[in-house]
């Protein structure tokens, strides 16, 4: 694979009116994606967003250079990053694009790809979209120009496939759900898709400006939602990020719940019907719990790269069905091409359901290890992991933590910095640990 100019691990992300999320260079992206997709057939591109008021202009620029390329596209308006993944598929459209920053600040702004298929485009699809941009832009005849129209009812179809997914015996009658929609994607389909399976729905979250969007509420601050569950005496929360695709959840005691834990209750149940098909795939910085946890159901467990992409392949590698991060991407393979914050909350609310029990009592079996995470700051070109000296105190560690606890140590791809985590199930031990090996990395 070669470096990459501007697409990362995904899509491309930025600040708005800055290189690259500007008009022109957006305008001219939709071009170079319209001339390499424009050899596969309907020529058609779904284009979701979210909130931000910045998705207005960027869908534009988008649209007007897939119709200089001879693409049509079809706007879903404010949709879920899951959803444009599910009615890309639905539609056999050649791509869906979701303009969306994620978690975010409403400053930021990003533009993402799906496939055919619902999944990230190969490499090589965006090897060859870099290498177009490159070339002048040109304009296909008047004739064969791409035209512009709305899915008007892209969020029904979304919220009947959300519900399909939970089990048709089963009701969310007398279940009392906040649901924190992060001001994002999701505000006008989860609240929906909660109520019309039978649930009491309090929104929290649900009333976008435009750049309200993440800020003190959603999947990455959950505050707000611990508050409203234990005042509204509420059986469970759920909070999304920006554009959908992750989940965090609280129980009815105010207590986090993480994706590790998600991914826990979700693998545990498939187990029990009999679909888990394989195992299941974390990432570097799941929890040793989970891992332990998995075990003692003798469920197989591997770890990725940190990113929903490294998630997939190694589930498509090992041709399991269920993987995800602490974060909250969930991806469950078999219900969904990409992560999806609702349809992962409703497979735990099924769980709850089924078995009469709350998330608290579910969640119970992953107690998570403390983690402690260390920013070392370095100046100049040696990696201080290439040293003798970090080498010899990890290993130094490792022996003390004794098979109970587990240490990573990573550069960062962005910064000058080295992140030291340290995670056991004595906080204070993780701590000192922690400590130890950042005093030697900054020495180094």
């Amino acid at each position: 694979m070669t470096a990459r100019k501007y697409f990362g691990t995904d899509g491309i992300r930025g600040k708005v009116g800055t290189s690259p999320i500007t008009p022109d260079f957006v305008l001219k992206l939709g071009w170079a994606a319209g001339k390499v997709l424009a050899t596969q057939g309907s020529r058609k591109v779904i284009i979701g967003k979210d909130t931000r008021i910045s998705g207005y202009m960027l869908e534009s620029a988008l649209e007007a250079g897939l119709a200089a390329a001879g693409l049509s596209a079809a706007f879903t308006g404010p949709m879920p990053t899951p959803a444009i993944a599910y009615l890309t598929r639905t539609f056999r459209a050649e791509a869906g694009i979701v303009i969306s920053a994620s978690h975010n600040p409403y400053y930021d702004n990003g533009i993402k790809f799906f496939s055919m298929q619902g999944t990230k485009l190969p490499d090589d699809v965006e090897e060859a979209i870099e290498a177009m941009l490159d070339q002048p832009m040109d304009c296909v005849e008047s004739a064969e120009l791409g035209r512009a129209s709305r899915i008007t009812d892209a969020a029904g179809r979304y919220i009947e496939f959300c519900k399909s997914t939970f089990p048709s015996h089963l009701s969310l009658e007398n279940y009392k759900i906040v649901v924190d929609c992060s001001n994002g994607a999701t505000y006008h389909i989860a609240p929906n898709v909660m109520r019309e399976l039978g649930a009491d729905v309090i929104e929290i979250g649900t009333d976008p400006d435009g750049m309200n969007i993440n800020q003190k509420c959603g999947a990455t601050d959950i505050k707000s939602l611990q508050d409203k569950v234990l005042e509204a005496k509420a059986d469970v929360g759920l909070a999304y990020d920006g554009d959908g695709d992750r989940l965090i959840m609280v129980d009815h005691k105010g207590n986090k719940v993480d994706g590790d834990q998600i991914l826990f209750i979700i693998a545990r149940e498939a187990l029990r019907a009999g679909n888990l098909q394989g195992g299941v795939v974390g990432t570097l910085m799941s929890n040793m719990s989970l891992e332990i946890a998995l075990k003692q159901l003798a469920i197989p467990f591997v770890r990725a790269s940190v990113g929903d992409r490294y998630v997939l392949e190694k589930m498509q590698e090992n041709n399991w069905k269920l993987g995800g991060e602490n974060s909250g991407h969930i991806i469950i393979a078999d219900k969904n091409t990409t992560g999806d914050g609702i349809i992962a909350s409703l497979a735990v609310l099924a769980a709850m359901v089924q078995h009469s029990l709350s998330l608290n009592e579910l969640a119970s079996a992953v107690k998570l290890f403390p983690q402690v995470l260390i920013n070392v700051r370095f100046s100049g070109g040696k990696n201080p992991l290439e040293t003798e000296e970090v080498r010899k105190i990890s290993a130094e560690v490792e022996n003390l933590l004794a098979g109970k606890g587990r240490i990573l140590l990573r550069k960062s791809g962005t910064e000058p910095l080295i992140r030291v985590m340290v995670e056991c199930e004595d906080g204070d031990l993780a701590q000192t640990c922690a400590e130890k090996i950042a005093d030697v990395v900054r020495a180094n």
